[in-house]
């Protein structure tokens, strides 16, 4: 089949992903076989190509936003088919018996793996994934549509789940790719008003599109005081003006896998009358299975660009680049 490899990390610019013919994998017990139709790309998956996380296996497929058919079972899988669509996302498997799996808290599982990272990913034709982590995918999602939602829509909803903001309150996102494009449409579904602040005009205009009730540069403070925020731009100057914009008692999740250095918090005016800073972490099967209800009921509509599986190197690049309106997807065929 082809893939998309890694060997070596190295700048997105630098294209270090090339294709390769390799063997197509076999399903081992409890696993499904997916027959890839689309991929999207991550900014995770940016992430790891660079060395900005630590790699864990080479040469390594990218790619953990995988839509797909089952054309292999593995021994004992019971609650899947052949020909049956599901999405393949970041968390694979977990070990089920640490405390925080036993909490509830599978996405703090220190012996967690993840897709594209410790396994090969959905940058290929085919992809393998433990069948209890397989999800199905609403009817209302085409390929494309479904793809920017296991991970840009999870991590997005975690995230919203993490700021607190209920319905009707106000919410704001500090950058607006992947990720915030779908975060807005659930939270406009809930009556929240929407406040972003993003870099690029263009994004800026989608935001607008898409209900925005204010929209500003990327550290503009918004004219009224936020219930919470999500930070979804991997920059930690943004931090404290983020934590400013907040009303007394907000929280500010942060939902990057990965940020630059955060600078000097002045207590007094960022931090002090009970604002809260936290970080969001990976997902839990859970947040996929709501996420996917919600999206549904709330009719998101994910914004995508389409690229061949060969042209990975330059989504990557645009992604960097803030050049994807959305979320760019890889098609194999």
């Amino acid at each position: 089949m082809k893939a998309m490899l890694l060997e070596t990390s190295g700048p997105a610019e630098s294209r270090p992903l090339a294709l390769a013919d390799v063997e197509v994998p076999a399903p081992a017990a409890n696993e499904v076989r997916v027959r890839v139709r689309a991929c999207g790309v991550c900014r995770t998956d940016l992430h790891v190509l660079e060395g900005d996380l630590a790699p864990a296996r080479r040469p390594i497929v990218l790619g953990h936003e995988v839509v797909g058919t089952i054309d292999a079972l593995g021994s004992g899988v019971r609650d899947f088919h052949r020909g049956e669509r599901v999405g393949i996302a970041w968390l694979r498997s977990t070990c089920g018996k640490c405390e925080f799996c036993r909490e509830g808290r599978t996405n703090l599982c220190p012996n967690a793996r993840f897709t594209g990272y410790h396994e090969h990913g959905g940058y290929a034709e085919h992809a393998i994934v433990p069948a209890e982590y397989a999800y199905r995918i609403p009817e209302t999602f085409g390929d494309d549509e479904a793809a920017p939602l296991l991970c840009a829509g999870i991590i997005g909803y975690r995230a919203l789940k993490r700021s607190g903001v209920k319905s009707g309150e106000r919410l704001g996102l500090y950058g607006f790719g992947g990720s915030a494009h779908i975060v807005i449409q659930i939270a406009r579904a809930r009556g929240c008003e929407v406040f972003v602040c993003s870099l690029r005009p263009e994004h800026r205009d989608l935001a607008r599109e898409l209900g925005a009730a204010w929209v500003g540069e990327k550290d503009e403070m918004p004219p009224r005081p936020l219930h919470g925020s999500i930070l979804f731009a991997p920059a930690g100057e943004l931090v404290p003006p983020a934590l400013r914009a907040l009303r007394s008692g907000g929280t500010l999740a942060c939902a990057g896998i990965h940020m630059t250095p955060i600078p000097a918090i002045d207590y007094d005016r960022e931090l002090f009358r009970e604002r809260t800073l936290c970080s969001v972490t990976a997902n839990t099967r859970e947040d996929g299975i709501e996420l996917f209800k919600e999206a549904a009921a709330a009719r998101v509509r994910t914004h995508t660009q389409p690229f061949a599986l060969a042209d990975a190197n330059e989504a990557l690049v645009r992604l960097k680049q803030g050049r994807i309106q959305g979320a760019a997807v890889l098609h194999p065929e």
